[in-house]
């Protein structure tokens, strides 16, 4: 492949990818909204919908062997979304607000599956045994999500438990039923949200397959082509759907948007596709990137948790930590 017509596939790609994943998030949320979601199951759905061309890149980094395009993909996204969906939503915002029992919600699940990241990609754990621990959590969670809190005695949660977590999803739903309640879908809405998964999927491949052929032909390191490039746009459209929702003041929205992608990416992106086709030697560039990954996970929700969310003064330095990581990156290829 030439050098100008990987550019000019990577640059269509992108393009599709963007506006695909756009039709691809709204139709979903229609569908789930007919479907009885609660708004913050939507929100799950709408993260999962946005990670897509993420996921999809990585998987096929994955399948072709450069596993550290792939691992790079997902992790630097992740720190990616930290900084535009957090930092820049408090920055255009002005402050995100947050109940703090919906940061500490959100915030269990997205430490516990960083961490997750950390041992798989360290090679301390095998990929299999970090994908069903996080499968395990991401499915208690996703039934209290689905269930709204009830029906926790059921599952032998104690009492004091079941009632906290009834009133955490309680407050996330009352921030996020403004921002993401779309109209009920039709069939129509499941069509186009099929056919526009084929093109987002599609159009992801083929930019993987341009920036890959770029880096090769310009001698760029696979982990910045995956950490830094790809990982960056392939995160545009859950970026630009959370300062739009940040901009509006819906808080929860916001971080549900950006810790649950993070999740998903993970699991989706790296556990499963490691735990098919393996993640090959450890990489202490890979390591780095989860490294960041983790800690900036766990300083943006201790900011988030003392201050109530978030404003333009902290958004700011989160978004200096990721001019950090990019530097770091940088310095050690």
């Amino acid at each position: 492949m030439s050098a100008a017509l990987a550019v000019s596939a990577f640059l269509a790609g992108t393009v599709v990818s963007l506006l695909a994943s756009f039709l691809l998030v709204s139709r979903l949320e229609r569908v789930g909204e007919r479907l009885g979601f609660s708004e913050a199951l939507l929100g799950v759905v709408a993260a999962l919908a946005a990670d897509a061309p993420e996921v999809t890149a990585a998987v096929t980094a994955v399948a072709h062997h450069q596993q550290r395009v792939g691992a790079g993909v997902i992790l630097g996204s992740n720190v990616f979304n930290l900084a535009a969906l957090l930092g820049l939503g408090a920055v255009v915002a002005g402050r995100i607000g947050l109940h703090r029992k919906v940061v500490l919600l959100g915030g269990a699940i997205a430490v516990w599956v960083a961490v997750l990241a950390l041992v798989a990609v360290a090679a301390i754990l095998p990929a299999a045994w970090g994908l069903a621990l996080a499968l395990a959590v991401l499915a208690m969670y996703l039934v209290v999500l689905g269930t709204e809190g009830r029906g926790l005695e059921r599952l032998r949660v104690p009492e004091r438990w079941a009632v906290w977590l009834r009133s955490a999803v309680a407050e996330e739903e009352v921030e996020l039923e403004e921002a993401i309640r779309p109209p009920k879908g039709r069939w129509s809405d499941a069509a186009q949200a099929a056919a526009a998964l084929v093109v987002v999927v599609s159009a992801s491949v083929t930019m993987e397959r341009a920036a890959s052929a770029l880096g090769t032909r310009f001698a760029v390191p696979e982990i910045v082509v995956g950490g830094l490039v790809l990982a960056a746009v392939t995160s545009l459209p859950n970026a630009v759907a959370a300062v739009y929702l940040a901009a509006r003041g819906r808080g929860a929205a916001t971080l549900s948007t950006a810790l649950n992608s993070n999740t998903l990416n993970v699991v989706a992106g790296l556990l499963l596709p490691a735990t098919i086709l393996g993640l090959g030697k450890p990489s202490g560039q890979t390591v780095l990137i989860t490294v960041w990954y983790v800690l900036m996970t766990i300083g943006v929700l201790a900011i988030t948790y003392r201050y109530r969310g978030l404003r333009r003064i902290t958004g700011g330095l989160i978004i200096l930590a990721y001019a950090g990581f990019t530097g770091t990156l940088l310095l050690v290829t």
